[in-house]
């Protein structure tokens, strides 16, 4: 094979190019089963107009199961019609026609990564642009900007991160494919090499070369929101109907609101009409990295046809197909704050395999109580990662400070910011994953710099933990001056006698729950950089939330034997403390005890020493 492009190669038509880049896709993305249950149902579903067959709106959206409810079938079809036109994107949109629907579910379900280089970067510009609109009038604003920075927008970002690359072709192809890739003649080669698949991102059309005056639409990106929150535990060959009972009634107004914070996190929808390419890339890999990562169980759906009999054998005869036993629910246990939205909002940037049907309710300050020792006992024994949710009214700065919240906010220093969202939204919820054992913190804080803290409700925010510190968290208990459980801040100093205790040490990044489970307060102190977890990456500005506790709930990630292993060590403790009684109090004999403590004058006369039955 010559590494000099031949004539005819270079001039290739874009339609042969095209054919030869999906016949690539084809070959080394799909398996064989998989390319035959995509031409079939491909067949099947397609509509035709003179030699061109095609798939339709309507089509797709039936053949995915997309709720009508949510009206997101027109979002998809855009994204689809740009993403066929890979790699001349100038041409979007086109027709989905069969090499288009080819790349399409190659990229929408990741297997591009066996064909493209740098892939998770470029498919996450792929995806933005997809979705895009063009506002001519927001570009020439941009660009007349003055002192504008280039490396904020997607001029300067192209100089460092180019658009999709091929790979070099034999890194990997299995020695049994080497007739195979001489197939891929100098014509498919030199097409790919004389297009330069950056130039898909950097020239032609201005409307597809550039992200300056592209943005999102809000109400097209809340939409897509609902349906990800939807997909996000699909498994394999998982219909989305299943689900639909999550688009209905006050679950559909639940949908809504998570969305909404999920939202927020890009925008305030009060002030911006959408997300910018610039917002999309800094909030996508810190706060949401696995946010599309439903799409891909979603698209393999062209992957599976229902046609393809697999229980026939050879002579004719289909042997009995084995009994479809239904998932366990994906999430066993009912909790005040975690809900199946809720769920799917965490699987946003903790990897879903460790959330769905994993979760084990340890700890419910509704059920157990709200106090220190009832969620030392609940949740200290667990030995696997644990997700901390609390939930929380937002406490109005105006009025008279009394009782216990007198008492907090006397503990707190004087100086606050402002509240980190909008006044009427005050239903708060915050978070933690901790992937250490609970324990009693004295001096040293535990927990390591695999945590998150995070915040969920009224808006989504992710702050991960950084090396500045290893503040991580603490579970402090009394002589200390401020016990309770915190994150982020130094463990409090050991209560002095004198009559005013030392002020609560509110780190950079910091949650703080006092030790009635009564009041919190979340700090985000921007201008300081962060301390043992980072700032915001979306609001860049100090805010404080201070709140009343509506409830604490603590679950526990894991399977069966993380369950086994706390249940022994549950009963072997509680074995333990009996044993110590019956040891303290002589023979574990009722009558033989009560004569014991009668003698030792603890009992009897005016004394009742409680009761022992």
């Amino acid at each position: 094979m010559g590494q000099t492009p031949s004539h005819e190669a270079v001039h290739a038509s874009k339609a042969e190019l095209t054919a030869h880049l999906a016949d690539r896709f084809a070959r080394r993305c799909y398996e064989p089963l998989e390319l035959y249950s995509f031409k079939d149902n491909f067949r099947s579903l397609a509509d035709r107009e003179g030699d061109v067959r095609y798939l339709k709106e309507e089509t797709i959206a039936r053949f995915l199961e997309l709720p009508d409810i949510l009206a997101v079938s027109p979002v998809v079809f855009h994204m689809l019609s740009f993403i066929g036109a890979f790699p001349f994107l100038r041409d979007a949109p086109v027709i989905l026609s069969f090499e288009q629907m080819i790349m399409v579910v190659a990229i929408m379900t990741e297997r591009y990564t066996k064909v493209l280089a740098k892939g998770a970067t470029n498919r996450r510009k792929l995806l933005f642009k997809s979705l895009a609109v063009y506002d001519r009038k927001l570009s020439e604003i941009e660009s007349e900007a003055p002192g504008a920075d280039p490396d904020r927008g997607y001029t300067g970002a192209s100089r460092h991160a180019p658009g999709f690359a091929v790979d070099q072709a034999g890194d990997d192809v299995d020695d049994d494919d080497d007739d195979a890739a001489a197939d891929d003649d100098e014509l498919v080669m030199a097409a790919l090499d004389s297009l330069d698949i950056n130039d898909a991102f950097i020239t032609g059309d201005s409307h597809a070369a550039t992200t300056r005056g592209a943005m999102i639409p809000a109400d097209n990106f809340r939409r897509l929101i609902m349906l990800l929150l939807l997909t996000s535990p699909l498994g394999p060959h998982e219909s989305l109907s299943a689900y639909a009972d999550r688009v209905t009634g006050s679950a559909l107004e639940s949908l809504r609101a998570t969305a909404e914070n999920v939202l927020s996190a890009f925008i305030d929808v009060e002030k911006s009409p959408g997300i910018t390419f610039t917002q999309f890339r800094e909030v996508l890999p810190i706060g949401l990295p696995y946010l599309f990562n439903g799409l891909s169980p979603l698209f393999e759906h062209f992957l599976f046809s229902k046609n393809l009999d697999l229980s026939r054998r050879k002579d004719g005869i289909a042997t009995p197909a084995p009994a479809v036993i239904p998932p366990p629910p994906l999430l066993q246990d009912k909790g005040q704050i975690l809900n199946l939205d809720i769920l799917s909002q965490l699987s946003f940037f903790i990897d879903g395999t460790d959330l769905f049907r994993r979760l084990r309710l340890l700890y419910s300050g509704a059920d157990a109580g709200y106090s220190m020792g009832s969620f030392e006992t609940k949740v200290f024994n667990w030995r696997a990662p644990t997700i901390l949710l609390v939930s929380g009214t937002r406490l109005d700065n105006t009025g008279l400070r009394r009782g216990s919240e007198g008492v907090f906010y006397d503990s707190l220093p004087p100086q606050r910011f402002p509240n980190g969202s909008a006044r009427d939204r005050d239903r708060l919820v915050f978070g933690a994953l901790i992937r250490q054992p609970w324990r009693v913190t004295n001096k040293e804080c535990f927990g390591a710099d695999d945590m998150l803290l995070f915040q969920l409700a009224p808006t989504h925010d992710v702050f991960r933990a950084s090396s500045m510190n290893k503040n991580y968290a603490a579970f402090t208990k009394p002589p200390a001056a401020h016990p309770g459980i915190s994150f982020g801040s130094p463990t409090p100093p050991t209560s002095s006698s004198s009559r005013h205790a030392p002020l609560r040490h509110l780190g950079p990044v910091s949650l703080i729950l006092d030790s009635s489970f009564e009041f919190g307060v979340f700090n985000h102190d921007y201008t300081s950089r962060g301390g043992a977890f980072s700032t915001s990456v979306s609001r860049k500005f100090d805010f404080q939330e201070r709140f009343s506790i509506d409830d604490i709930e603590v679950w526990g990630c894991g399977g069966d034997e993380e369950a086994r292993i706390q249940r022994e060590r549950w009963e072997w403790e509680a074995r333990e403390a009996e044993a110590r009684r019956r040891v303290n109090l002589g023979t574990g004999d009722i009558a033989a005890d009560k004569a014991l403590l009668e003698m030792a004058g603890l009992i009897g006369a005016n004394r009742s020493g409680g009761s022992m039955g």
